[in-house]
Order: C-alpha cells, then structure tokens, then sequence
C-alpha cells in the first residue's frame, strides 16, 4: 500500500495520546503526498462531517506477531486474541479511526489540507486511505463492547494547580484535562500522576 498523507497533531510521541479516536476534541491536520494533492479526488467530501482514516502504527512494527496479547485495560495480565483487541501488534500494523471533518482548506504549497478532531494519532504517523463516515451503516447503538464495556465508569476527575497552566492557551488547557481524564497511565502500573507528569503533557502540547 502507498502512504498518501501524514497527519499533525500535538503528540510527538506516544505516552498522552487519547486511547481511541473521538474521546478528546483535538485538532489535526491531514497533509498529503505530493502526487495526491488533487483537488478533484476531494469534491464531495465537504458534504460529510465525519471521516474513517486507515493508518499505520509505524512505531510499533515487528516482525513477528503474537496471537495473543495483554490490554492494559485488562490489567496487563489477562490475554485476549489480537484480534479480539485494537492493540498496534498486529499481523498488519494498521489501525482505524473515525474523526469529525472540520474543514477542507486549498492550499497553493500543500494542496488540499483536512483539518481534523479528534485524532488518536501521533504526530507524522502515515495515513493510507481515508473514506466517508456513513451514519447509516457504520452506527450501530445497539452494538456490545466486549471487555471495553466499563469504559464509560472509568473517567477521571482531574484537578490542577492553576499556576502550572497560566502559560499556556485555554483551549490547549481544556484538551490536556481530556486527555488526562480517560487516564493515559498504563493500567497494569500503579502510577500516580507527578508534577513531572503534568510537565511532560505540557510540553507535549506546545
């Protein structure tokens, strides 16, 4: 498969970054390659406000692959079979995220640029194929989250000293206090959140 874009996001690396697409309202943008920055491979996606993005977790590639693995939602303990989970160790490493289309913008040095909410995405992943959210047949209300069925209970309240977000934006102040609310910490670790902690999420979104 041909990479055709890489997404901008604020999480230069790993540790922060919302644990599925859709539970925090962050920003992103889509860039594409070169030989894709058509404009007409674009028309009609306006009219949708939520897009599927196929992408590749590139930093988290082996060579060989398990058919089990261990959530840490499940304690880091407990196996699963891979394809039971969303784990990035996969036979293929691919993943798949349903994000709300905020704006097409044309750009003269860019091409056409999809600006993007909420992304669980690290900064420059590659992006192989994007398509159209159908409300009609991809939502599924009715539908059974297996072992993921307690996520919903298990959101954070989350307090801070208001002295170590002064220096930073409102809006980036309510996106860190998303991403720290749904617990970025690894649930087999019992791992208080430190100042050093807030520190590092702070920096992550500069």
């Amino acid at each position: 498969m041909e990479i055709i874009a890489r997404i901008e996001t604020k999480y230069p690396e790993k540790f922060g970054i919302p644990r599925q697409s859709g539970l925090v309202k962050n920003e992103g943008r889509i860039i594409f390659e070169k030989e894709y920055r058509v404009p007409e491979a674009f028309r009609g996606l306006e009219e949708f406000s939520h897009i599927w993005i196929l992408w590749q977790f590139s930093e988290a590639k082996r060579e060989n692959w398990s058919p089990t693995v261990r959530p840490p939602l499940l304690g880091g303990n407990k196996r699963i079979g891979v394809f039971a989970t969303r784990s990035p160790y996969r036979p293929n490493s691919i993943g798949l995220s349903c994000v709300k289309l905020e704006k097409i913008e044309f750009t003269k040095t860019q091409g056409p640029i999809l600006h993007v909410c909420g992304a669980d995405l690290m900064d420059g992943t590659p992006i192989y194929d994007i398509k159209p959210y159908l409300p009609y047949a991809d939502s599924f209300p009715e539908a059974v989250g297996g072992f993921t069925e307690h996520l919903a209970e298990r959101k954070l309240k989350v307090k801070v000293n208001a002295e170590n977000f002064s220096d930073i934006p409102e809006t980036i102040q309510q996106e860190i206090l998303q991403v720290l609310s749904h617990d970025p910490r690894p649930s087999y670790q019992d791992v208080r959140f430190t100042e050093s902690n807030t520190d590092r999420m702070k920096s992550n979104f500069r």
